[in-house]
């Protein structure tokens, strides 16, 4: 039997390996049949932005996360399948119409999202805090004391800065709105750059 030299080892190798686009074929078709069957408990994708790439994933009930990159992905989807499901997969399809609105933010086109949230990963006083922020407009600002005062703790200003750091859903909950009360900008899970340019971009509009 005549034995196979390098270049004959290297084409056979490259002939049994399934290429790129039918990975991407099998998973995509992987994704609707989860999501047909009712298995897919959480579905994630990223999108790039002026601010990082964002990972962005939703359950049934609605859109569960935002992360920056300096949050690590990859530990945040690691925490997303221990507290919510390990039925997790890169599904984009679910997340078209979240990408698509933060497109449109960022291109300076909309104001405020209109998107199903599921708030599940915040409870208590965080939760409060999360829920008044949507009710700083666009273009707006808001000290922590102020909105320690909105949700009826106005001694609570050092709580709130951490329910911001702990938004689970920045950008699309405009935790980035929130300013020191000398009105320096302040900390951002995202990084100060990435504030200054949301708050910049509202400021253009």
């Amino acid at each position: 039997m005549a034995s196979l030299d390098r270049d004959d080892l290297n084409a056979l190798s490259h002939a049994l390996t399934p290429d790129a686009a039918l990975l991407a074929d099998l998973h995509t078709r992987l994704a609707l049949e989860a999501e047909a069957a009712g298995l897919l408990d959480v579905a994630y994708r990223t999108v790039d932005t002026p601010v990082g790439t964002l990972l962005l994933a939703a359950t049934p009930a609605g859109l569960v996360r935002v992360a920056y990159p300096a949050e690590d992905h990859a530990a945040v989807l690691a925490t997303l399948a221990a507290r919510i499901s390990p039925r997790i997969l890169a599904a984009p399809g679910r997340l078209d119409a979240a990408a698509r609105q933060l497109d449109e933010y960022f291109t300076g086109s909309r104001t405020h999202f209109d998107l199903p949230l599921d708030l599940r990963l915040a409870a208590g006083f965080r939760r409060q805090v999360i829920e008044h922020l949507p009710a700083i407009g666009y273009g707006q600002r808001a000290s922590y004391g102020a909105v320690a005062a909105a949700v009826g703790s106005p001694r609570a200003v050092r709580a709130v800065g951490s329910a911001c750091a702990r938004n689970p859903l920045p950008v699309v909950i405009p935790c980035h709105r929130v300013v020191r009360g000398d009105g320096a900008i302040g900390q951002y899970v995202g990084g100060v750059a990435a504030k200054q340019s949301l708050l910049s971009l509202e400021a253009a509009a």
